[in-house]
Order: C-alpha cells, then structure tokens, then sequence
C-alpha cells in the first residue's frame, strides 16, 4: 500500500500522521506523536479508529540525536505494515518572502529555508531537521513544504509594513503572520458547516503554548496579530508577545547579549515567566497561587485587547472561533477572554461553553462564538494529493 506521511517537527515533539493516497479518504490511517524530545521521548499513536496502538516511553535510535526522532518513526513504520512511502509533507513555520505556496524541497529549497531559521529559531531547526533525517534515509523520496507564513500573503501591503526605512524593508523585515495552516483549516472547515458565515468577518483565536489570532474576511487573512517572527502578538507559554522595543534596548543596555535576550523572549517568558510556575495553563488554572492566576488574567487580557485590535482592522465582526489546546479545552479562559470582548455583542452561553459546544454563543447574539478543533497535518495532506 502506497501512502503520504505528514510531519509537523518542533524543539520538543514531533507529530505525524499518515494517510493513504486515496482522495476520498479524510482520515488518516495512523496519527500520533512523540513529546518529551530530547530527555523523555514517549510516543502516542492511534489508528483511524482511535485504537491506541503506542502509548508508552520509547528509546531512541543511537547515533546523531538531532535526526533520531524522525529515524524512530520511519523505523516504527516499517515495522508495523507494507506501506511505502509515496511522499512526505511538512509543516515549515516561516516561508520568507520567497515562498507564497508549498513547494518540493531540493538542494537549494533547503539552503534558503536553512537561511531563515534567525526568524523562527524555535520551530524552523526542528522542522529541517525532520527534512534532513527523511532525506538520509530516503534520497529520491519526494518531500513537500508547506508554510504556516502562506496564508497571510493575502493581506494588505500596509498591514505587512512596519514604520522603518525602506531599505531595511527590502531585506524582508515585514510582518508575516503564522499558525497559516491552523487558520485554511479552519476556513475550510467552516465553508463546509456553514458556507454562509465563512464569507464574513471572522477573527480566529488559536490558542495553545504557541498563540496568535487572525482576522479574516472573505476567507483570507486580513491581517495577524504575529509579525516578523513567532515572538509578537499575543501572550503565549514561553513567549513574550507584544513586548515594548525600548524593553530590549534597556536590557542590552544592561549587558544582556543575543543569547541571553533570545532565551529570555522565546523561552522564558509568556505564562511561564509571570507565573514562575509553568508555562502550561491546565497548571496554572489547577494552582491557588496569585501569580498564577495573574498570569492567566494576563494571558486572556492581552487575548481581549487583540480582538479589538483584529476587529477594527475588519471594521466589524461577524464570528469568533476558538481553537487550539486552549482555544478548544480551556472553557474558563474562552469565557474571560469574551468578558473583554462583550462591547463588540460577543456574548457566551455559560451551559454550553462548559460543555464545549460547537457554537457556545447563545442564540441572536450579535457575534457568533464556535469552538473548532483544527488539524494542520490534514491540510498538508490535501497539498500533497494536490500535487502528486
């Protein structure tokens, strides 16, 4: 059996999924992940029926531990069926400005992605790391990028300007906007349950350790609360979000260098850093600790301002969709963030938020509320069929 295996690579895990050939067929055949990387690889897998196949610490293969992750999995395939790999998508957090749409990755694709990895030091490593173990194993195996930046070249040319001299604008210091795959997902999702709200003004809150939101209309990207790199926007679990430059400057001013700022912006800031706690919120809302709970009220206030933000940049709004860990799994968070977003007429069903339902706004409420869950790994998968 012929299939297309998906991989979405990061610092500290790696999902996948694999699916058959077949158009037709949504769903994938295996879906799972390896969290823990580099110290606790444990590995979950499940079938296309949700049967836990794998669910325990694994040990890795020896040898470059970099590449050993995707070596694992490639040997778990093996070991398990007769599928041969017809072709392999990835998940390629920053696109540049020189790629607009997915593309097969050769020699001189991976030299220019290698060259960007400045703009996305925490995702971009791991996700041509993950190319790179294929590669080794798997010389002539087609490879294909698909970019969480694509998305957003739809957006205004003054909503990807920043106010800095034009020379340094040539160099490419423009905002991109990410979690793009999340975000066609999603709007393909709803064309499909309700055609009639997807066309509208729409802001998607995608909310995880990794946090952004986009404003949409017409189904592509307005504008993104993230910008040259994964680090603006929106408070997330390590990261810092909108963050006063003067800030930086002060710091280096105090001695802090690039290592020591990059640390501190990318990982140990956001959730993490004001609470000293964790940068998980399921620990922060389970904890009595006022810094915890400062961080979560911070998290979701810095959320509500953005939708002010999005929402003027759509002149309106019609619909707020959540997703993400947090987006779809954390009803109080949704419900303070709303509090912040009541003069816009978005309103919560208390019942039905608890309960997660699809739409947890009540009913004649003058924005719509949806929780969505998104898959990434789906819509690299229909990118491959496409080009295949």
């Amino acid at each position: 059996m012929q299939g297309l295996l998906v991989v979405n690579a990061g610092s500290s895990s790696l999902k996948f999924a694999v699916y058959t050939l077949d158009a037709t067929l949504s769903d994938p055949i295996w879906r799972g992940a390896l969290d823990g990387l580099p110290k606790k690889p444990h590995a979950r897998i499940v079938d296309q029926h949700g049967n836990e196949l794998i669910n325990q610490a694994v040990s890795l293969p020896a040898g470059e531990p970099a590449l050993a992750p995707c070596r694992w999995l490639l040997a778990w395939l093996a070991s398990i069926s007769d599928i041969t790999l017809h072709a392999v998508g990835h998940r390629i957090v920053h696109g540049g400005t020189d790629f607009a749409t997915p593309v097969w990755i050769d020699a001189d694709v991976l030299k220019r992605l290698h060259g960007l990895i400045p703009l996305a030091p925490l995702h971009q490593p791991g996700n041509l790391l993950a190319v790179e173990a294929i590669a080794n194993q798997f010389p002539g195996l087609p490879q294909l990028a698909c970019f969480d930046t694509s998305f957003h070249r739809s957006q205004p040319a003054l909503a990807q300007l920043y106010a800095l001299p034009q020379a340094i604008t040539a160099q490419g210091v423009r905002a991109y906007g990410f979690h793009g795959l999340s975000y066609e997902y999603i709007i393909s999702q709803l064309a499909d349950i309700a055609p009639q709200h997807a066309q509208g003004k729409l802001i998607v809150a995608h909310l995880g350790n990794g946090a952004s939101m986009c404003a949409i209309e017409g189904g592509r990207s307005v504008a993104s609360s993230m910008g040259f790199t994964a680090l603006d926007g929106l408070m997330m679990g390590t990261r810092c979000g909108n963050l006063d430059p003067g800030v930086m400057l002060y710091l280096m001013a105090q001695g802090m260098d690039y290592a020591a700022l990059e640390r501190l912006l990318y990982r140990e800031s956001g959730l993490l850093g004001v609470s000293g706690l964790s940068s998980d919120m399921r620990d922060l809302q389970a904890s009595e600790q006022a810094a915890a709970r400062q961080a979560v009220d911070l998290f979701c206030y810095r959320a509500g301002r953005m939708i002010g933000s999005l929402a003027a940049a759509l002149q309106g709004l019609d619909t707020l969709i959540f997703t993400g860990g947090i987006g779809e799994h954390a009803a109080p968070v949704r419900a303070k963030i709303i509090a912040h977003a009541n003069w816009l007429g978005a309103t919560l069903d208390e019942g039905l938020n608890d309960a997660h339902a699809p739409i947890v706004s009540p009913p004649g409420s003058r924005v719509r509320v949806r929780v969505m869950a998104t898959d990434e790994e789906a819509v690299i998968a229909r990118h491959l069929r496409q080009r295949l």
